[in-house]
């Protein structure tokens, strides 16, 4: 068979199974400008977990090209939200609020379950398709990301969990920087690609949001980064964009529920999964990276 010459980095590659390190998770690297897959460590592409609040990407992008909300608009700081008459809470029963940059910095489910509900199921799965979801991403082997149909989506609870990466709503490292990259290009996503040669070619990009759209949500990931949940991620003198997210991989019994386990009961970091994605430098991205851990 002719020679093959893929994009794997193998400086990238071995640093990403460093840091890694045997842990159940995975890890992705790639040119947000080519689609250039760099690394691939663990379940980079093969598991799907939900995406937690890396999902609010997804969310808030559809919610600002409907032109329902605004970067200034003003959010109440609470601990949680009532959709279809039950709670949905921020982490660890937080307080936030605020602004919409705010309320992305702190993930705030109080703010964002709610957005996604207005948004509606049509919208906020048309948006989620435009960034690759329910698609295969033309790498082989690769899980197709997904979420449920408009009308499987039901009630607001259920559409408002979807638009915090919960619910039925399952993604691979792969999609979630393939999302990240999206931004970083301005609201074009990249096809991606293990071929060199592919890479180096000018391949085709397809429209995620408008321009400006792309660096409002850009401006909000930054937030993240310089002060909000995502703080560990800054570089010194780079300008790093990035969005955290945690989410259950079941269901919790609370602590108040009738005979609860008091025990077992409530939070339990075996029963997460956490993620971070991200693009760099800000001004001129040359590397998407995203990162899932389970448990």
């Amino acid at each position: 068979a002719k020679a093959v010459r893929t994009t794997i980095d193998p400086a990238i590659e071995q640093t990403a199974i460093t840091a890694l390190g045997g842990r159940d998770g995975g890890v992705i690297a790639m040119k947000p400008s080519t689609g250039e897959i760099l690394a691939l460590a663990g379940s980079a592409y093969s598991v799907l977990q939900p995406p937690g609040s890396t999902f609010k990407i997804v969310t808030v992008t559809g919610a600002l090209q409907a032109g329902i909300v605004k970067l200034t608009d003003a959010f109440p700081i609470q601990t949680a939200a009532t959709l279809s008459g039950v709670q949905l809470s921020n982490a660890n029963g937080e307080e936030c609020g605020g602004t919409l940059v705010q309320s992305f910095a702190e993930s705030c489910n109080s703010v964002f379950a709610p957005l996604g509900a207005k948004l509606g199921p049509e919208k906020l799965f048309a948006q989620a398709v435009a960034y690759g979801f329910n698609r295969d991403p033309g790498i082989p082997g690769a899980a197709i990301s997904t979420i449920p149909q408009p009308a499987q989506l039901g009630d607001d609870l259920q559409v408002g969990s979807s638009a915090i990466g919960q619910g039925e709503v399952q993604a691979t490292p792969l999609q979630m920087g393939w999302v990240a990259s999206a931004v970083a290009n301005r609201g074009r996503l990249p096809r991606l690609t293990l071929d060199y040669a592919t890479g180096q070619q000018k391949t085709p990009t397809t429209l995620v949001s408008s321009r400006k759209v792309a660096l409002e949500v850009q401006r909000m990931m930054v937030a993240v980064v310089e002060n909000g949940t995502g703080t560990a991620a800054q570089i010194p003198g780079v300008k790093v964009a990035g969005k955290t997210g945690t989410a259950e991989l079941r269901d919790s019994q609370s602590c108040d529920d009738p005979g609860a386990d008091q025990d077992t009961c409530g939070p339990n970091p075996a029963n997460t999964d956490a993620w971070f994605t991200s693009y760099a430098p800000v001004s001129k991205p040359k590397v998407a990276v995203a990162v899932m851990l389970i448990g």
